[in-house]
């Protein structure tokens, strides 16, 4: 935070240095600016000025242009940050820079709260809209009319994403220091964020959910998997108990365990048994990736046990993606069958 601070700063001096935030996509279609402008986002969380008002709408522009040329799409904290300090300003002009983020991709679409549009007021808001020359004016304000949207909500609305964004960085949730963290490639601290946010807290399944996903991000899957096991005693049902199993399997082969990973996927099985109708499910689809999975990783024996088991299945799993075949592929070229390597090309 003592360099997103510095950072602010320069942006505070000089508009010329907001270049450094840009919107700018690599070859891989990632943006190479997204930590630099995450960090200036954080630092004006905490800083928050009415002279900042011109940077903000730099910044949510940035934000509109990244979510939609994302290859991921998703929203993504930077996004919703910079147009919750921007709404805060409460300018109707700003409406159509929300809009832009609201419309980027399907996952803004979905999870971008229609409020930020609104954020100076719902009647001054399609106010000026009505007053823009804009092609697909119509268009939106058909949209933002059928979304029933009123002044009460919004006022609502901006109550709770103050909360949601606090003021003070002692009280954020440590999970989003967590998340900040693996943005900017701090996994210590990121684990040390997870830590904080774990301890003392009830073992229940919700918790041990979270904890299982955080340690997964961290690449620390031994761990994951001790978590996903301990879980195990909340899946309350045979569907949510292959699914544990399951998941449990992935988490020990990339962990290295081969023979644990296979005796979960055998849980797994006999736990589908009494599920109608898995096979016609993604649950099914999945349960036979992981087994091609395993055994493309595993040696001898097991390998092939592995690789006959997921070609019985294969069999009666209808509608499997191409991502199963490319396993099967790479199982086939571990255990040396080069019959299974012409049915699987």
């Amino acid at each position: 935070m003592e360099a997103a601070r510095r950072d602010l700063a320069r942006m505070r001096e000089s508009a010329d240095a907001w270049q450094e935030l840009r919107y700018e996509r690599t070859a891989d279609g990632r943006d190479a600016n997204e930590v630099p402008r995450a960090k200036v986002l954080w630092a004006l969380q905490y800083d928050r000025r009415p002279g900042d008002l011109s940077l903000l709408r730099f910044l949510a522009e940035q934000e509109a242009l990244c979510r939609r040329h994302s290859p991921h799409q998703g929203l993504g904290e930077q996004a919703a940050l910079a147009g919750f300090l921007l709404a805060e300003h409460r300018q109707a002009e700003d409406a159509w820079r929300q809009y832009e983020i609201k419309r980027a991709n399907f996952d803004t679409l979905l999870g971008y709260d229609v409020e930020h549009v609104f954020a100076a007021g719902v009647r001054v808001t399609i106010d000026h809209l009505r007053a823009l020359d804009h092609p697909d004016r119509d268009k939106a304000l058909e949209y933002l009319l059928g979304t029933g949207v009123d002044e009460e909500r919004v006022e609502e609305w901006a109550r709770d994403e103050r909360e949601w964004f606090p003021e003070g960085p002692a009280d954020e949730d440590p999970l989003t220091w967590f998340d900040r963290a693996m943005l900017v490639g701090e996994k210590d601290l990121a684990r040390a964020e997870l830590d904080r946010w774990a301890s003392g807290r009830e073992r229940d399944g919700r918790t041990l959910r979270t904890l299982c996903f955080h340690l997964m991000a961290l690449d620390e899957f031994a761990e994951a998997a001790r978590v996903q096991r301990e879980s195990l005693a909340f899946a309350d049902n045979d569907w949510d108990r292959a699914s544990a199993w399951q998941t449990l399997a992935g988490l020990e082969r990339r962990a290295g365990d081969h023979g644990a990973a296979w005796e979960a996927l055998c849980e797994c099985r006999r736990a589908l048994e009494h599920v109608d109708g898995w096979r016609e499910a993604g649950l099914g689809r999945q349960f036979v990736e992981e087994l091609f999975l395993l055994a493309g990783q595993a040696e001898g024996e097991l390998a092939k046990e592995a690789f006959a088991e997921a070609e019985r299945q294969a069999r009666e799993v209808p509608r499997l993606p191409p991502v199963v075949f490319e396993a099967a592929a790479e199982a086939a070229l571990n255990i040396g069958d080069e019959a299974a390597l012409e049915r699987y090309p």
